[in-house]
């Protein structure tokens, strides 16, 4: 399979790039701003002239309507890895899901899966006798917060408690008060840490605790590239990591 990497030099990108070799799938092409030292690299999509059967992104949202006109230059399968999208390009990517199969996660991760269905089996159990709080610590040049995967967590423990929770992003002032229902999600960013999220079930005198741990960024990128394989001759649709797990 042949792929075309939005975020080629980025250290997603690299990783992507590295994980793609040991695997046997070809990067052809990728697109960038700083171009890669082994692999065509463009900053216009009109210029791209190397084949490839699928994109992947791992960029920055926005980038997403150049990740378009290409994909729908080629007719091919797209993944997306970017987070941060606001309503507008959130529409863009359904739009597009019409056209091609789009795969889109803001967690790459088997793990961080399997801990989204954990904490959705926790909140059905525990929601109604418990304090639910999310903590998510990336590194220090992460730009958005709360991450793409604190959002899915938290969207996840909603959905489970029958759209009870009211998101509450950190704390701050005199009058923090925990109220019935509130959600805490809290954000760290600092040095090199490449990805923790943890829920916490605070209970009356006993708490339960999920937590997961990247230990490198090769579990996004070999993520990625499954995703790309799994899209080959999928219908026009927007799938998950769920999709992908079944």
């Amino acid at each position: 399979m042949n792929v075309f990497l939005f975020g080629i030099s980025g250290k997603m990108g690299c990783a992507v790039v590295s994980r793609a070799k040991e695997s046997g799938i070809c990067i052809t092409g990728g697109y960038d701003i700083t171009p890669s030292k082994d692999i065509p690299t463009f900053n216009d999509i009109k210029q791209v002239n190397v084949p490839f059967d699928a994109v992947i992104d791992f960029s920055r949202p926005e980038t997403l309507d150049a990740v378009i006109a290409l994909a729908e230059s080629r007719n091919c399968p797209v993944v997306l890895c970017t987070t941060g999208y606001d309503a507008k390009a959130l529409a863009k990517i359904e739009k597009l899901a019409k056209k091609v199969p789009v795969f889109k996660s803001g967690n790459m991760s088997v793990g961080m899966n399997v801990l989204i269905s954990l904490a959705e089996q926790a909140t059905k159990l525990l929601w109604d006798d418990s304090d639910v709080e999310i903590i998510e610590a990336h590194h220090n040049r992460k730009v958005d917060a709360p991450s793409g995967t604190a959002k899915m967590i938290a969207d996840a423990v909603n959905k489970a408690s029958g759209d009870k929770a009211n998101f509450v992003y950190g704390r701050e002032g005199t009058d923090c008060k925990r109220k019935k229902n509130d959600l805490g999600i809290h954000a760290i960013r600092g040095g090199t840490i490449v990805g923790e999220h943890e829920v916490m079930f605070c209970m009356n005198d006993e708490t339960v605790t999920i937590k997961h741990s990247a230990l490198s960024r090769n579990i996004f990128a070999d993520g990625a590239l499954k995703a790309a394989e799994f899209l080959i001759g999928k219908s026009p649709a927007v799938y998950d990591m769920k999709d992908m797990l079944k």
